[in-house]
């Protein structure tokens, strides 16, 4: 499959996700996709990605954001390829009703960034995250989650970024 980069606006980095109309915000949890879950995140569905296709690569691990104690409903999804020395990241996307002006909820993105980040030292690569971006999302990139621009469309997000990420979305 050919690499088209990370293509997702950053809305805002939140404590958690936040509701877009209320402010309110809710607790989260990520955890591994499952297999009956995959089923439903489709294209019929309003997924752009074939996640399928992610779910299935023996390299990748796929996983989905939801609300604490509701994990029915996907926010979110990203996937993940642990390397030697960073994490690498494929695909992430927001569900569908999280995307455009009338999202519900903010925050998404940069949870499942932050989360990358957090696998990433988990796994002993001191945070650092690697992605290739749309070559228009660069800068945003550098300015939101203080990414460092390392050449063509190769992203990274470091050590110093990832703590910031880390601390912003899991304070416990």
């Amino acid at each position: 499959m050919k690499e088209t980069g990370i293509d997702i606006e950053i809305d805002k980095l939140t404590n958690s996700i936040q509701n877009a109309v209320t402010g309110d915000v809710f607790q989260t949890e990520i955890s591994l996709l499952t297999k009956a879950e995959i089923k439903l995140i489709i294209k019929k569905n309003g997924w752009l990605f074939n996640w399928v296709q992610e779910y299935k690569a023996p390299e990748k691990e796929v996983y989905k954001l939801t609300i604490l104690n509701n994990s029915a409903i996907v926010q979110g999804i990203v996937s993940l390829e642990i390397k030697a020395d960073h994490v690498y990241m494929h695909l992430i996307e927001s569900a569908i009703f999280n995307k455009g002006k009338d999202k519900v909820y903010l925050g998404v993105p940069g949870n499942l960034v932050a989360f990358a980040c957090k696998l990433s030292f988990q796994r002993g690569h001191e945070g650092n995250v690697a992605f290739v971006s749309k070559s228009n999302l660069i800068q945003h990139y550098i300015d939101v989650l203080g990414a460092v621009h390392v050449g063509g469309r190769i992203m990274i997000v470091d050590k110093t970024a990832a703590l910031k990420l880390i601390e912003k979305y899991f304070k416990n």
